[in-house]
């Protein structure tokens, strides 16, 4: 039997037979994934004093935690894909919230392997995933439910630590506002401090899920034949966390612990109650469980892994990614060398603290706005909400744990921002990085195939072109203007759209010099550079310029003419026209809010920007009488 469940964890997936039978609970290692949502390493274990997570801590003090562990994606949707794909969503389309891409052809979802190779794979809390399913993933919502002697595979989620629970009143407190460390980004006021004391009480309320949970595994007699991760799917859900990729919004949790029988899976560097240097990230979890079950981890997956019969080198870089957060667009890359921290802003336009809706609903993004926009605000405090943003950012986490502090110009520093530039630009090289076409451009360019595909053809997506076109549109560079009027008339609409955005981020100068360019791509074939032009002739243009901009993006912002992404984008365009579009009001109003084609929570997204846009043009109307 030994050499035969040798050969059969050896064989490639395609060639295995249905191996329910085949394996003991003491020849595979059940796998149990503890998770839970929005929040990150504010936890005893990791040295935060203030917090209350004493089922967790002692796990660590048995297991081991990592010290540098991000989750890629500073939302819970591009994050969970992340991790269920094994792969950047980046390389798929699949950065955007709730975008619902296919898979890659010919690829699948890690548990499907495991299944395939006799695990029982459960998930009883959350998927919520950016991919749609290639068919079957889950066996099952608890480990309960598997048939006898077979190793299990199981993720049970606690959402009690969501962003929306931070809002909800009335509370039961835990933690002592008086006594949170304000971090140096926000305000120090009461409501502030009330949210952060009441973020402290959801971790503990997590604590306490995980500690039923270790304790239903124990009292089946199943602790020391299972592995158990803990992680939270990215920062808090406070604001500059949650879907900003630095690092208070991708740092995370990662508690591992492994029963002395199955110590040999462990990482090189596991002891109990220690802490790894090493970097991960969730684009290793998946070939980190496979190679844990004995499955060799497929070659396309980017992750490597951390544990298990296939388990991989350390890496030099763990990297981050911000695509469309709900209703509004940017693109971020970002990458950490475990002391560094390197951003990129593609869009310097657009600030960090879009006006997400659901963001708003937290008292203490509202209280900070109003601060912010009376002036009361110090420097550190301002800087989630100005624009233009940095191209580039820099932070020392070890003299800087806020990200507030931007390194990237200084001269004792340069060596370090070009090797972490490069980091980042070799990424997106090797996996083709589609986020660098606008959304709309994606759907549009992969037709019936799944983006990763399209982004994979050199015919349909010439990378190299149209990265170099927003690598030079986003620098802000006043002496690029020349080559980016240029780019209005390249045959590769990829490139025509960064030609249009580079001169909207010019500003007037950049405009002015390019008018006749701009004025031409509002007939462009692509909807992305007609939108793109229009809101720079509408920001910097002249009144006929505007009136022509204002045409334009009420016909993008109509989903019957065009489709949600296309309407997104108009409708972030015309906000930042603000006053100046308040004239298309009554238009927009009566304009559908649903395209039939798209996924249902992506046409909410055309309600909540409706909703925001038309707020401004009553107030627009009521400041002009």
């Amino acid at each position: 039997m030994k050499h035969t469940l040798a050969l059969l964890i050896s064989l490639p997936l395609a060639a295995l037979p249905s191996l329910h039978a085949a394996y003991a609970p003491e020849k595979r290692p059940n796998i149990l994934w503890l998770s839970s949502e929005d929040h990150g390493p504010q936890m005893g274990c990791y040295g935060d004093a203030y917090a209350t997570t004493p089922n967790l801590d002692a796990l660590a003090a048995r297991g081991m935690i990592f010290k540098h562990a991000w989750s890629c994606a500073p939302v819970c949707a591009a994050a969970r894909t992340t991790i269920i794909s094994g792969m950047f969503p980046t390389s798929m389309g699949a950065e955007h919230m709730r975008s619902e891409v296919p898979m890659p052809a010919g690829k699948r979802m890690f548990p499907q392997y495991l299944s395939e190779s006799g695990y029982f794979c459960s998930n009883g809390g959350k998927e919520d995933y950016n991919l749609v399913k290639p068919g079957q993933v889950w066996d099952g919502k608890h480990w309960r439910e598997r048939q006898p002697g077979r190793p299990f595979f199981a993720v049970l989620n606690s959402t009690t630590s969501h962003e929306s629970r931070l809002r909800e009143r009335p509370h039961q407190a835990i933690h002592d506002p008086a006594k949170v460390r304000v971090p140096a980004y926000h305000p120090d006021t009461p409501a502030v401090r009330q949210d952060w004391a009441q973020y402290y009480d959801t971790v503990t309320t997590v604590d306490a899920a995980a500690g039923r949970h270790l304790k239903e595994l124990a009292d089946a007699g199943l602790a020391e034949d299972t592995i158990v991760f803990y992680w939270a799917d990215h920062g808090s859900g406070m604001p500059r966390s949650k879907r900003w990729p630095c690092n208070s919004g991708l740092h995370v949790p990662v508690i591992v612990y492994f029963p002395e029988k199955w110590r040999a899976l462990a990482p090189k560097e596991y002891a109990p109650g220690t802490k790894s240097g090493r970097l991960i990230s969730f684009v290793d979890f998946a070939p980190t469980v496979l190679s844990l079950a004995g499955v060799k981890p497929p070659e396309w997956m980017h992750g490597h892994a951390f544990a298990g019969r296939f388990q991989e080198d350390p890496q030099p870089f763990i990297y981050g990614f911000r695509g469309r957060m709900d209703e509004r667009s940017d693109v971020v890359r970002s990458v950490t060398d475990g002391r560094y921290v390197y951003l990129r802003n593609y869009m310097p336009h657009r600030s960090q603290g879009q006006h997400v809706s659901y963001q708003f609903k937290t008292p203490t993004t509202q209280i900070w706005w109003k601060l912010f926009a009376e002036g009361k605000t110090t420097e550190a405090q301002s800087l989630f909400w100005k624009t233009p943003k940095a191209p580039e950012e820099l932070y020392d986490l070890e003299t800087d744990p806020d990200e507030v502090r931007n390194l990237a110009v200084a001269p004792e520093h340069q060596a370090t921002l070009k090797k972490m530039r490069q980091a980042q630009q070799e990424l997106a090289l090797r996996i083709r990085d589609t986020g660098f076409l606008a959304e709309a451009e994606v759907h549009a360019r992969s037709g019936s195939d799944a983006p990763y595909e399209m982004g994979h053809d050199p015919k349909r997506y010439d990378f190299e072109r149209v990265f170099a076109a927003a690598e030079l549109a986003s620098q802000l560079k006043p002496d690029a203007v020349a080559e980016l009027n240029g780019y209005l008339g390249d045959a590769d609409s990829g490139v025509r759209y960064w030609g249009a955005a580079g001169l909207l981020m010019g500003g007037q100068a950049a405009v002015d010099t390019s008018k006749t360019g701009l004025l031409a791509a509002l007939a462009d074939t692509s909807a992305s550079v007609r939108v793109a032009a229009a809101e720079a002739l509408g920001r910097y243009g002249g009144a006929d310029d505007l009136q022509r901009a204002l045409t334009t993006l009420k016909e993008a912002a109509d989903t019957t003419q065009t489709n949600v992404y296309v309407a997104i984008a108009a409708m972030n365009s015309l906000d930042a026209l603000g006053a100046k579009a308040a004239p298309l009001a009554d238009a927009i109003r009566a304009m559908p809010t649903k395209d039939p084609k798209a996924p249902e929570r992506a046409n909410g997204y055309i309600s909540s920007l409706k909703s925001h846009f038309l707020s401004n043009a009553s107030t627009s109307r009521e400041q002009r009488r």
